[in-house]
């Protein structure tokens, strides 16, 4: 029989995972059926226990359900701990495991499809909510040395604590594990004495056109500014162009959080080159 997922959100129209994971099931010869679900705002978990109840195999949430995605799991990840919110759920017989693919897909983008390695690299998240908590323990797995930067400090100041108490635990309980930790910037004027490697926009500042301030001198050579949202250039992309950086938008970590998700459920993992590909046209 065909196997069933879906992704849950509201709204859900413009979703395009539904035509990522049938690219990804057309070239790796799976057979399931995906489709979109939009759930009431208060009626999130009443959609997850129906597709459960109706033999559905997992489900991606996304905006607005992460964070009841990740009370509904009774299984978490580490990166899904970190994040406090879930954006895949596998379903078996009792259980309902939850994991966070963001991270995963924000790394291999740059990592596989732009052929930049971040071991050693000096990495600047912008951003201390949902989007940046999801997207940090991936970053410091492969080694990049990872500064946290929020228009609020305290909330910068409260992610990387959480990362640190979080690995120190790791680090007693799982042998062989050597992360850095995180830093975070206190002020405006300590964030001007730095130069990154690569700057990612975790803030939603995109959505109304705002601009994070930042300093003219804050890309070091040849440095990439990464915006998680994709479909149009945003003030912090303009930014980074007048100011001679790489630039690149959200588009292939959508892609390749699907990928991950998809190699979770189906233990094959998709070639998204072509599925980018379609998108990008």
């Amino acid at each position: 029989m065909t196997d069933r997922y879906a992704v849950i959100g509201n709204p859900i129209s413009h979703s395009k995972s539904p035509l990522i994971h049938r690219m990804f099931a057309e070239q790796t010869g799976q057979d399931i059926s995906y489709e979109a679900i939009e759930a009431p705002l208060d009626g999130f978990a009443a959609a997850v226990e129906r597709l459960r109840n109706e033999g559905y195999k997992g489900c991606n949430v996304t905006v607005p359900f992460k964070s009841q995605a990740h009370e509904v799991a009774s299984i978490l990840s580490d990166r899904a701990q970190i994040a406090k919110a879930v954006n895949t759920l596998t379903f078996d017989t009792e259980r309902i495991l939850g994991d966070n693919t963001d991270g995963v897909g924000l790394v291999r983008d740059i990592e596989q499809n732009r052929s930049i390695k971040l071991r050693g690299k000096n990495l600047l998240l912008l951003g201390a909510g949902g989007a940046a908590q999801g997207v940090s323990l991936p970053i410091l797995e492969v080694g990049a040395n990872l500064f946290i930067y929020n228009r609020t400090a305290q909330k910068a100041q409260e992610l990387s604590y959480g990362l640190q108490v979080f690995l120190n635990r790791q680090i007693v309980t799982k042998h062989g594990l050597n992360y850095g930790l995180p830093n975070y910037i206190n002020s405006f004027t300590e964030l001007s004495a730095k130069k990154f490697d690569l700057i990612v926009n975790a803030t939603s500042t995109g959505l109304s056109d705002e601009m994070i301030p930042l300093p003219d001198s804050i890309f070091a050579p040849g440095a990439l500014a990464y915006d998680m949202m994709y479909g149009r250039e945003t003030p912090f992309m303009k930014f980074a162009r007048d100011h001679d950086a790489q630039v690149a938008d959200g588009l292939g970590m959508l892609v390749e959080q699907a990928a991950e998700a998809f190699l979770i459920w189906r233990g094959v993992r998709p070639d998204t080159s072509p599925v980018l590909e379609v998108l990008r046209k």
